[in-house]
């Protein structure tokens, strides 16, 4: 019956988006974020600690501001994407401006595919369902929901500019043969991985387990990475911006995948630090050191 519920709640949401004006649509998004941050408390408490570590300097005001702020991007996050699952092509394209655009086409130029990376940022849904009407579409790794009924329909939103949804079993199998046909493939870096795929790095000078198969799949195909950001430019705008290929250790580095895998971090974490409230700090990011005992994403 919940699931149910849920389901029914993100179609009426998504049809009342779809008539919904930009200005009412930003501050209803903004006023169900803050519902989230009045009355879920145990994300609410993951986000304070993760802050805490991370901006340790900060005054406590501040972090609890940047809280505040985080729980209303999410908020507008989820009423943008239902929002863009309605819109034309070109209604997308006269929303978005590309920022990198040339880098793009020199990575795919390169026969070898390519690796976007992101993290759970800014606008990054968003920036997915543009990509393919100005390049190609891409393959987006997710993890299946919970619920049957929304993940059919959020693989619906996602798979509807053209791109395919790959979900983790199999899932390196299935980049492989993608890159192998000169495509490009869209991984999210920033969430903890346990087991034989993790390597650490330092993320906010913490070590942090994260994926290791960017770094191995770019080494083993000489695919670019190429790192991808969505911000908001105020009015329903987005700037989508692609920057500049990390670049691979050297070829006789002794820790290839951890270098290169560090490299990757650290251009996310820099745009973390540049807008600490796009990024959604109610996970677990430092699980060996985290005193909650949540697991927590709102998206997959």
């Amino acid at each position: 019956m919940r699931q149910r519920l849920e389901y029914v709640a993100v179609v009426i949401a998504r049809a009342v988006t779809a008539v919904m004006p930009y200005s009412l649509l930003w501050l209803f998004g903004t006023s169900v974020g803050y519902l989230f941050y009045l009355f879920d408390g145990a994300h609410r408490r993951v986000a304070s600690e993760n802050l805490a570590a991370a901006f340790p300097r900060r005054s406590p005001a501040e972090r609890r501001a940047i809280v505040r702020a985080v729980f209303a991007h999410f908020g507008r996050l989820l009423f943008e994407f239902l929002k863009f699952s309605t819109l034309s092509p070109e209604q997308i394209l006269s929303r978005v401006e590309f920022d990198g655009e040339e880098r793009v086409r020199l990575a795919y130029g390169q026969g070898k595919g390519v690796l976007f990376i992101t993290g759970h940022f800014g606008f990054w849904e968003l920036h997915a369902i543009a990509h393919p009407l100005r390049f190609e579409p891409i393959g987006v790794l997710a993890r299946t929901l919970d619920n049957a009924r929304l993940n059919t329909l959020l693989e619906e939103i996602r798979q509807r500019t053209g791109n395919v949804v790959i979900y983790r079993q199999g899932s390196i199998r299935k980049v492989m043969r993608m890159m192998a046909e000169k495509h490009g493939v869209a991984i999210l870096i920033d969430q903890h991985i346990s087991g034989a795929d993790a390597v650490y790095v330092e993320f906010f000078e913490r070590r942090a387990a994260t994926t290791s198969a960017v770094a191995a799949m770019a080494l083993r195909t000489g695919a670019p990475v190429v790192p991808v950001f969505a911000l908001p430019l105020g009015r329903g705008r987005y700037r989508l911006i692609y920057e500049h290929p990390v670049e691979p250790p050297a070829a006789d580095s002794e820790d290839a995948v951890r270098e290169f895998t560090q490299r990757c971090t650290d251009v996310l974490e820099m745009y973390v630090r540049r807008h600490p409230d796009l990024w959604l700090w109610m996970h677990r990011r430092w699980r060996d050191t985290a005193s909650s005992g949540i697991d927590g994403h709102f998206l997959p």
